[in-house]
C-alpha cells in the first residue's frame, strides 16, 4: 500500500496536470500570427492584396503589386490607396436559383447574417440537388469554402428562400438582411413541370410511372420506376432517362433515451445499408422523339456497386454519344462506357481492374478533352497513382502521361489548348516525407515534368486569376507556415510574403511536435510519424506512450501541415508522451503499401506501429515501453481495441469510441471498399465481437446512442461478447451523443481519467 502522504502528492499533481489539460486549447488560442495569406487578386490578374493578422488583437493590409512582387504596408485598406470593398447586401442579389453549372478554381464566401433567427446554408448541385452545409446562427459569420461557379442557397428555418449567390473567383462577403428574397415559397418546392431540350422544341417529364413528352405520356410497355430528371443530347435528338426496380432497404433503429421535447424515450429510424446488402441495378433508356425508344443492354455494367437508383450520364459536345462510369460490385472492375444514342450499343473507353481494390473514391479523375476526342484518365495500373491519355474513338491508350515511384494526388488544372496540367503529387524527394503535396506540371505528351514548389513541406497552392503565378503556403508538423509568390512557368520566387510567428505560442510551454522516421515491417519501408512531449518536459523521467490511431485506407492521417494539434497536446499534459504514425495499409504511398489493407482491416498497421515506437525509444529513454496505451474513435475505435486483442504484449491499454468493431455492421461504401464482396470470412477474421475472447489488458469502450455513421450496435454486440467470454472492461455509452462521442466534454474527460488511471505510476 502507498503510504497516505505519497497519495495526496501523486493526487495534487495530477488534479494540477488536469487542470493544465483541460485549460490547454484556450490557453494557447490566438498565439500564432502571420500563418495565413488569402489574397484578394485585382482585375490585373498579378496584383492582390491581403490582410494578415500580426498580434492577438492586431493586423496590416499588404499589397503585392505586378509580377516583381513589389510590397506596400499600411494599417488600413484604404492606406494602400485601394477602396474598402463593402458586403454585397443580399436585398441587392438578382441571381435565379438553378443548378451548379461550372467548378472553377477554389474560392470562399463570407456571410454575416443580421436576421434575428437562424438561416440554413444550401449547395445546389450538378442536378439541382440541395446540399445542407448547416445553419448560420443569428448575429453570427461564417466563411465557406467553396468553388468559382458554384451556386449556393440560403433559407430561413422554414424553407423560405432568402437569397442565392455564386462563387467567384475572389472571396465574396455578403450581408443577409432578409430584404434580399429571390423567390417566395410557402410550403414545398414546386418542381418544373418538365426539362426543356436545348432548343426549346420539347419537354421531358418523368414520374416513377411515366414518362411524358411534350405533355403526353408515352408508349414505354410496362416499363415502370424511372428515376432521376431526363438528360437532352446537346443537338436536342435524344435525352436519356434511368428506371430502377426498388430493393429492400435496411434500416437501422435507435434509441433517444433522453429527448429534450419528452420524457418518454424516443425511436429514430433511418435507411442505412451494409455489406451484403441487395444493391440497386439501374438501366438506362434512350428516347428519340417521334422515333420510340431504346433500352441500353445491360451487359457492360452489370451488378453495380451504387446506392442509387439512376445513372449518371455526361453527353459528348457533338451528342454522338454520351459517356457514364461503372463501378462493379468488388471494387476489381471499373470502367468509362459510351453508348450510341442511335442504336444504344455500348463500348468500353477505359477500363480498370485488380487483384486487390480499385480506390474509386480517390482514384477515377477523369477530364474530358472532347475537342481532340481524348479523355485524361487516373490510374494506379503501374503500382502508383499516375495519368494516362486514352483516344475516346477506340478507347485504345495513347500514352501514359506521369510516370515515377510517386504519386500524383489531385489535378488542378488541365489546359487543353496549351496541352498542358498542373497537379500536386508526393513522394517526389527521398529525403521528404512522401505525404508532403508538391505542385508540378507536364506536358500531356509526357515531356517537360517539372516540380514548381520547393521547400520541404506541404504545399497549398492558389493560382492568379490569369494563371501567371501562386501563392504557396507549405509548413511542417514542426515548422510553422512559410507563405511565398511564384511564377507558375518554371516555379521561380518572385516574393516571400510571411513566415509564420510562433513566439507567442512556444512562450505557454507549447513544444514543437518531433518528427521520426523508423523502417517498417519489410526492413526497407520508411514509416513516418510524430512524437510530442508535454509542456515542462523533464528528460531524466520516465513517461507513458500513448498513440493516437487512425488507420483508415481512405487516407494517411499523421499531421503533415503546422497545427497546434490541442488535441494530443491536452493528453500529453497529463504526463504522456503522443504519436501518431501511420503504418502500412493507410494511402498515399503506392498500391503495394495500400494493398496491406486488403481483407485484413485488423492489421492496422500494427507491426510498423510497434518498431516505429520502439526505434523512438531506443534513442528517448524517456519513453516508458512498460506503459503504452492507445486511443482511437470510429476506425480508430476499431484498430484502439485491435491492440488489445493481438498487440497485448506492447499496448496495455486502450479507448476504443464508436468503433466500427465488425465490418458486417458498419456502412457498405467504406467496408466493402477494403474487405470486398461477397461478405466471406475475411470480414470474420478482422472482427473485434468474433475475437473478443482474446482480450487482454484495460479496456474502456465509449459510444454515441444517437450515432447514425457507425452502428451503434456494433459496440453493444462487442460488449455482449465480452460479457459472455468473462472479461473485465469499462463500457460507457454517451446519452444524447452522435458519432465521436469521445469527443464530447464528458467523453474527452472520462479518456483522460482511464488513461491517467491505467498508466500513471
Amino acid at each position: 500500500m502507498k503510504p497516505l502522504l505519497l497519495l495526496a502528492l501523486t493526487a495534487s499533481a495530477f488534479a494540477a496536470n488536469f487542470e493544465a489539460a483541460l485549460s490547454f486549447p484556450k490557453r494557447t488560442e490566438n498565439k500564432v500570427f502571420r500563418d495565413r495569406v488569402r489574397p484578394n487578386w485585382l482585375p490585373d490578374g498579378r496584383s492582390f492584396w491581403y490582410r494578415v493578422q500580426t498580434g492577438p488583437e492586431a493586423h496590416e493590409f499588404v499589397l503585392i503589386q505586378g509580377p516583381v512582387g513589389e510590397r506596400k504596408v499600411s494599417p488600413t485598406l484604404q492606406g494602400l490607396g485601394l477602396p474598402e470593398k463593402p458586403a454585397v447586401s443580399t436585398s441587392t442579389l438578382k441571381a435565379e436559383l438553378r443548378p451548379t453549372r461550372r467548378t472553377g478554381e477554389s474560392s470562399g464566401l463570407k456571410f454575416i447574417n443580421k436576421l434575428d433567427e437562424d438561416v440554413e446554408l444550401h449547395w445546389i448541385n450538378q442536378e439541382g440537388g440541395h446540399s445542407a452545409y448547416g445553419s448560420i446562427r443569428a448575429g453570427a459569420e461564417r466563411e465557406q469554402h467553396t468553388f468559382d461557379g458554384h451556386v449556393w442557397l440560403i433559407t430561413s428555418r422554414t424553407g423560405g428562400h432568402l437569397a442565392v449567390v455564386e462563387a467567384r473567383p475572389q472571396v465574396q462577403t455578403f450581408v443577409i438582411d432578409g430584404r434580399g428574397l429571390t423567390k417566395s415559397v410557402s410550403g414545398p418546392e414546386k418542381q418544373p413541370a418538365g426539362v426543356r431540350s436545348p432548343d426549346g422544341r420539347h419537354s421531358a417529364e418523368a414520374t416513377p410511372d411515366r414518362i411524358l413528352l411534350d405533355g403526353r405520356t408515352l408508349k414505354l410497355g410496362a416499363l415502370k420506376n424511372f428515376t432521376g430528371k431526363p438528360r437532352w443530347a446537346p443537338d436536342s435528338s435524344a435525352f436519356v432517362i434511368s428506371r430502377c426496380d426498388p430493393v429492400p432497404q435496411r434500416q437501422v433503429t435507435l434509441v433517444e433515451s433522453t429527448p429534450a421535447s419528452q420524457l418518454q424515450p424516443r425511436l429514430k429510424t433511418f435507411n442505412y445499408t451494409k455489406p451484403g446488402d441487395e444493391l440497386p441495378s439501374p438501366e438506362l433508356l434512350i428516347i428519340r422523339p417521334g422515333e420510340g425508344f431504346i433500352r441500353v443492354p445491360g451487359g457492360l455494367f452489370e451488378n453495380p456497386f451504387t446506392e442509387s437508383r439512376h445513372i449518371d450520364i455526361q453527353w459528348a459536345p457533338d451528342s454522338s454519344e454520351f459517356y457514364f462510369s461503372h463501378n462493379q460490385r468488388g471494387h476489381q472492375l471499373y470502367r468509362i462506357l459510351a453508348v450510341s444514342p442511335e442504336t444504344g450499343a455500348v463500348r468500353v473507353v477505359v477500363e480498370e481492374t485488380s487483384a486487390t481494390f480499385i480506390d474509386y473514391t480517390k482514384k477515377t479523375w477523369r477530364h474530358w478533352l472532347h475537342d481532340s476526342h481524348e479523355l485524361l484518365w487516373m490510374s494506379e495500373r503501374d503500382g502508383w497513382c499516375h495519368l494516362y491519355l486514352y483516344d475516346t474513338t477506340n478507347g485504345r491508350l495513347k500514352h501514359q502521361v506521369t510516370r515515377g515511384g510517386w504519386p500524383v494526388r489531385e489535378v488542378l488544372h488541365v489546359d487543353a489548348r496549351e496541352r498542358k496540367v498542373w497537379f500536386l503529387a508526393g513522394g517526389l524527394r527521398p529525403e521528404e516525407d512522401p505525404c508532403h503535396l508538391h505542385l508540378c506540371s507536364i506536358h500531356l505528351d509526357g515531356s517537360g515534368f517539372q516540380q514548381l514548389t520547393k521547400g520541404d513541406g506541404n504545399h497549398h497552392v492558389e493560382f492568379s486569376p490569369d494563371r501567371s503565378c501562386f501563392t504557396d503556403s507549405w509548413s511542417r508538423a514542426d515548422l510553422p507556415p512559410v507563405t511565398e509568390l511564384r511564377r507558375t512557368e518554371d516555379g521561380s520566387l518572385v516574393c516571400i510574403l510571411e513566415k509564420a510567428d510562433i513566439s507567442t505560442l512556444l512562450a505557454t510551454g507549447w513544444a514543437l511536435p518531433e518528427r521520426f522516421v523508423a523502417k517498417g515491417r519489410d526492413g526497407r519501408t520508411d514509416i513516418h510519424g510524430v512524437i510530442i512531449k508535454p509542456s515542462g518536459f523533464d528528460p531524466s523521467r520516465k513517461y507513458p506512450v500513448v498513440e493516437d490511431i487512425y488507420a483508415g485506407p481512405h487516407s494517411s492521417f499523421a499531421p503533415k501541415d503546422f497545427d497546434r494539434l490541442t488535441r494530443m497536446h491536452q493528453l500529453a499534459e497529463l504526463g504522456f508522451i503522443l504519436v501518431k504514425l501511420d503504418g502500412m495499409g493507410t494511402n498515399h504511398r503506392g498500391k503495394a503499401f495500400h494493398d496491406v489493407c486488403w481483407k485484413n482491416l485488423k492489421d492496422a498497421g500494427f507491426p510498423d506501429r510497434r518498431l516505429w515506437i520502439t526505434a523512438a525509444a531506443k534513442k528517448r529513454p524517456w519513453m516508458d515501453l512498460n506503459r503504452v496505451g492507445i486511443y482511437g474513435g470510429s476506425a480508430g475505435g476499431q484498430n484502439a481495441m485491435r491492440a488489445l486483442l493481438d498487440h497485448h504484449d506492447f499496448y496495455k491499454v486502450a479507448v476504443a469510441d464508436c468503433g466500427c468493431h465488425d465490418n458486417r455492421m458498419d456502412k457498405i461504401w467504406w467496408n466493402e471498399q477494403w474487405m470486398g464482396w461477397p461478405v466471406d470470412d475475411s470480414y470474420i477474421r478482422s472482427s473485434n465481437k468474433e475475437d473478443a475472447h482474446k482480450l487482454q489488458g484495460r479496456l474502456l469502450l465509449i459510444v454515441g446512442e444517437l450515432d447514425t455513421n457507425v452502428d451503434p450496435a456494433s459496440t453493444l454486440q462487442v460488449v455482449a461478447a465480452l460479457q459472455k467470454a468473462g472479461k473485465s472492461f469499462d463500457f460507457m455509452p454517451i446519452a444524447g451523443t452522435g458519432h465521436g462521442a469521445a469527443e464530447t466534454p464528458f467523453g474527452s474527460r472520462l479518456r483522460m481519467e482511464f488513461l491517467v488511471r491505467h498508466l500513471s505510476p
